[in-house]
């Protein structure tokens, strides 16, 4: 005869199985059934975004990746615009870096392109330049 009870009776069972569980039940010795993860929320961890896009050479390659990097940077600041590197698609082992990042005398790091001449400098208009200029 179980069987023949309206379902809302079901549905109150289930109500108040899923209010002990959150531990807000009528009965205050209502206990939660799941208890509260006892390890912390890890830390941030650093991830890759692999751009695919094809290019006449290695030196137009370079000249896309710059621009692609530089522009994400601008829409994204939390991006990592030193870490950025170009490679060929079938060679990921052959990656190099697109940009300077060489550490200045207060803890900046250089936003040019790699290889460049001259002084370094640190990011955004009027960032200070530091190191050989002529050289």
């Amino acid at each position: 005869m179980e069987k023949n009870r309206p379902p809302y009776w079901r549905q109150r069972g289930v109500t108040e199985t899923m209010a002990r569980a959150a531990g807000t039940g009528s009965d205050p010795a209502d206990a939660p059934l799941v208890a509260p993860p006892r390890r912390g929320s890890r830390p941030p961890r650093h991830f890759t975004a692999h751009l695919g896009f094809e290019a006449a050479g290695p030196e137009q390659a370079r000249e896309l990746a710059v621009a692609y990097a530089e522009a994400l940077s601008l829409l994204r600041p939390e991006l990592a615009l030193a870490a950025a590197a170009l490679s060929p698609a079938d060679a990921w082992h052959r990656a190099e870096r697109l940009f300077c990042d060489a550490s200045g005398p207060d803890g900046e790091r250089c936003a040019d392109v790699a290889g460049h001449p001259g002084f370094h400098h640190a990011p955004g208009p009027g960032g200070l330049g530091w190191g050989e200029g002529d050289g």
